[in-house]
């Protein structure tokens, strides 16, 4: 498999249910990818597929031309990285920003008797300058602001320079002024050419920052529709996906979303 990402009819099955179902996506290089749907759409578990933490029921995955039922999963993990609130919380207290980041260069959370070199530190001071966050290097990661953790979980998934970096909902929880931070670090990113592929998870269309190219639509475990952002993200596509009369507007490279007519539903 010669894309980034290539799942070919993917099924994963919970309690006799479907949580995905003959899902195929391909994912290519220098592509900025956003996963969006409703709650229980399958995007949690997607991108679990995705970073190595678990393997289908049916079909073929493979990430950057390995094959995922025939790989050390930890090889997968090497060369993906992942910012999610759950990791993030899992960080012991107390520790610093700078090692908060550094010791994603050895895989794990925990400082303990690792040797960094120099270059280790340069590039995590690097990260967190590219981030807006250089000045926090010597906090303790538990004084940080909400918006403050998520970039540098961003920076920590970058460390050890993957090839595919996931974030998911990593807007979620914030306030409007860190969440506007955040999408202005993660624009910033996202039109970096040296950035890794990136894939994006959210259900709120505002969180969507510029840069970012591509769109899967996922809806009850089934992909609804995929391709170009500008010819998936539409007002109609949208409006059936939540099954309301939605319209989208694009102002500035950002979305927005709003009811038009409420008692107007598709398929009504």
């Amino acid at each position: 498999m010669d894309n980034a990402v290539e799942m070919r009819h993917v099924c994963v099955r919970r309690g006799g249910r479907e949580i995905l179902n003959r899902v195929s996506w391909s994912v290519d290089e220098g592509q900025r990818w956003v996963v969006f749907g409703p709650n229980g759409a399958g995007k949690t578990t997607l991108i679990r597929l995705l970073a190595g933490r678990m393997c289908p029921d049916e079909g073929k995955i493979g990430v950057l031309g390995e094959d995922l039922g025939q790989t050390d999963p930890a090889q997968i993990r090497s060369l993906v990285g992942l910012s999610s609130a759950d990791r993030d919380a899992k960080f012991p207290s107390p520790i610093s920003v700078l090692d908060a980041v550094r010791t994603a260069a050895y895989g794990v959370s925990v400082s303990f008797r690792e040797s960094y070199a120099a270059q280790d530190d340069s590039r995590a001071m690097r990260l967190l300058a590219d981030l807006g966050i250089s000045h926090l290097a010597r906090r303790t990661f538990s004084s940080l602001s909400s918006g403050e953790k998520k970039r540098v979980g961003i920076a920590r998934a970058l460390m050890p320079n993957p090839e595919i970096l996931i974030l998911d909902e990593p807007a979620a929880g914030l306030d409007l002024g860190g969440r506007e931070q955040l999408l202005r670090s993660l624009e910033e990113l996202a039109r970096s050419q040296s950035a890794p592929v990136m894939v994006l998870v959210t259900h709120h269309a505002e969180e969507i920052p510029p840069g970012f190219t591509h769109a899967l639509l996922l809806r009850g475990g089934q992909v609804f529709a995929c391709g170009p952002l500008e010819s998936v993200f539409t007002s109609e596509r949208i409006s059936s996906l939540f099954g309301m009369d939605l319209e989208i507007s694009r102002h500035g490279g950002r979305f927005s979303v709003s009811a038009r007519n409420t008692e107007n539903m598709p398929g009504r």
